[in-house]
């Protein structure tokens, strides 16, 4: 426990997270700190918009005192070592493996991804979220080969009903491992140790982590009761 009341934490996938997950992290680590929401940016002309709120607006004191640090900055476009690294997960068969199982199986990595309580709109046309996840849960997507240069093509034109399942499995794919190689980027620059309650992030960063020999510290926090 003192070894990680001397330490940082840095809070992933997401850039808020529950009330009781901050304060057993307030209680392990002098600092926990918070990245602003993800907005990555495909193309010129699409991508998806930020949030401005902030894990610190509901808790001033501790941004005042210095135990909640926040505003690290993981929107726009990818850059050449991003777009290399999310490639590679992308093509990795144990990755797709594990994130397709997240999607099926997990809710909570579900909601984080697609928001299902309404009708989505794929490829132009309103469908109903149910149906929607069948589609978007289909075997084979976990085989197909997807990159951001697809997503990028995907993106720049109108798309009928069967591209546009791709283009939400992909961009999903995408967004998820642009997260986890953020908050590698980052825990790495700046000596913080990752810490998630998500227990599909962590399984894919463990991935991440084993397969390219990355040097960080990692640690999965179980929510219990909430």
């Amino acid at each position: 426990m003192m070894t990680q009341q001397r330490r940082s934490a840095l809070y992933y996938p997401f850039h808020l997270c529950h009330e009781q997950t901050l304060m057993r992290l307030l209680h392990d680590y002098s600092s926990v700190h918070f990245r602003d929401y993800m907005a990555l940016q495909l193309t010129k002309m699409s991508g998806t918009t930020a949030y401005a709120d902030r894990m610190g607006d509901r808790h001033a004191d501790f941004v005042k005192s210095g135990r909640i640090v926040q505003g690290y900055s993981v929107s726009g476009p990818l850059d050449q070592k991003m777009t290399a690294a999310v490639n590679r997960d992308l093509a990795d068969i144990t990755w797709r493996e594990q994130f397709h199982q997240a999607l099926t199986n997990d809710r909570r990595f579900q909601r984080g991804l697609f928001e299902l309580t309404h009708g989505m709109l794929i490829g132009g046309a309103l469908v109903a979220g149910p149906a929607a996840w069948l589609r978007l849960i289909e075997k084979q997507r976990q085989m197909q080969p997807y990159s951001i240069e697809m997503l990028q093509r995907l993106s720049g034109g109108r798309l009928d009903l069967h591209d546009g399942y791709d283009y939400e499995y992909a961009f999903a794919l995408v967004k998820t491992s642009a997260a986890l190689h953020y908050t590698v980027r980052l825990a790495i620059h700046h000596d913080l140790e990752a810490i998630t309650d998500s227990k599909a992030h962590y399984d894919l960063l463990e991935r991440m982590r084993t397969r390219d020999g990355l040097t960080l510290q990692h640690r999965w926090i179980v929510r219990e009761g909430y």
